[in-house]
């Protein structure tokens, strides 16, 4: 039997990520399932908090992802989780050229690639 913690976290998920986040979660299945259940319930724990609303959640995510410069998979679910919960694709795109400023150009350009695909797939 799962905990409230994991519960909220499979709630959050599937509102924040929908598919993608499940796809992320499954592909741990067959080489870390623990891992996916303390991500599962970190994620309820991070995205249920109420001081900020889901779509500030994901605006945060994208600009710390982007200036990572190395994490473009994720890059990829949470820009995708941003249009879930309602960020624009111009907002996005806002975000990621702001960030050229704290990471550099190559970090905001490999984030506008990103962007690009994610937005291409969801048409």
């Amino acid at each position: 039997m799962k905990s409230d913690r994991y519960k909220l976290g499979w709630e959050k998920l599937k509102e924040v990520d929908g598919s993608a986040g499940e796809k992320v979660i499954e592909s741990l299945n067959d080489i870390a399932p623990d891992f996916a259940d303390i991500l599962i319930g970190m994620f309820g724990e991070i995205y249920g908090r109420k001081a900020l609303d889901l779509k500030s959640r994901e605006i945060a995510t994208i600009a710390a992802l982007t200036v990572m410069g190395n994490a473009a998979p994720q890059l990829k679910v949470h820009i995708h989780a941003g249009l879930n919960v309602g960020c624009t694709k111009e907002e996005i795109l806002e975000v990621i050229m702001q960030m050229s400023t704290y990471g550099g150009f190559p970090c905001a350009l490999n984030g506008l690639f990103v962007a690009k695909e994610v937005f291409a797939n969801k048409n």
